[in-house]
């Protein structure tokens, strides 16, 4: 079967999927990260992820300089995750589809303001 085409780049992101506030994991995906670490699921658990307030659990965030939160694992230099290959599913699921609202959103401002590397923040940055 043929893949669909996809039209986002997350390297030509700022990573604001990485700064939703809930970002669930599942037992599996912290199982992953505890592969990944080297270290136990019950330390990966407590360390990586919180509760949800509903009885799930959600991936910990840390200060952005673009978002003011985001996840743990957004590496703040490159805007890249640096645990790729151990990522939750929520993370390899997203955006869901084809296109990226954000990153649509990000180009076409790129492009009005002749700015290819512009950033849009959620909150005024630098001020």
């Amino acid at each position: 079967m043929a893949k669909s085409p996809v039209f986002f780049n997350c390297l030509n992101c700022t990573a604001y999927c990485c700064t939703y506030g809930h970002i669930p994991v599942t037992k599996t995906d912290v199982k992953r990260l505890a592969k990944h670490f080297g270290i136990t699921a019950e330390a990966a658990r407590k360390k990586f992820t919180k509760k949800d307030g509903k009885g799930g659990r959600v991936l910990r965030h840390k200060f952005d300089a673009i978002f003011q939160s985001a996840c743990r694992f957004l590496d703040q230099e490159t805007r890249l995750c640096t645990v790729h290959k151990a990522r939750p599913a929520a993370c390899r699921a997203y955006p869901g589809g084809a296109r990226c609202q954000y990153y649509e959103f990000l180009q076409a401002e790129r492009g009005r303001q002749e700015e290819p590397d512009m950033v849009v923040a959620a909150y005024p940055v630098d001020l």
